[in-house]
């Protein structure tokens, strides 16, 4: 559990700078870079979260 916190956390932080990357340069590729990190990331949780869902439903 605290491995995936750190794992999420460390994925948003990296999103962050390269949002905050593509404010300061203006390339594209920093923004395109940021929202995939940001989109596997927002998949990890969901999937992680359905995974302790089911764990205290049975």
């Amino acid at each position: 559990m605290l491995l995936f916190r750190w794992i999420v956390t460390l994925l948003l932080l990296m999103a962050g700078v390269s949002f905050a990357f593509y404010v300061g340069t203006g390339q594209v590729r920093y923004r395109r870079f940021g929202l995939m990190v940001l989109k596997w990331t927002v998949i990890a949780a969901c999937a992680f979260f359905s995974v302790l869902l089911v764990g205290r439903i049975a």
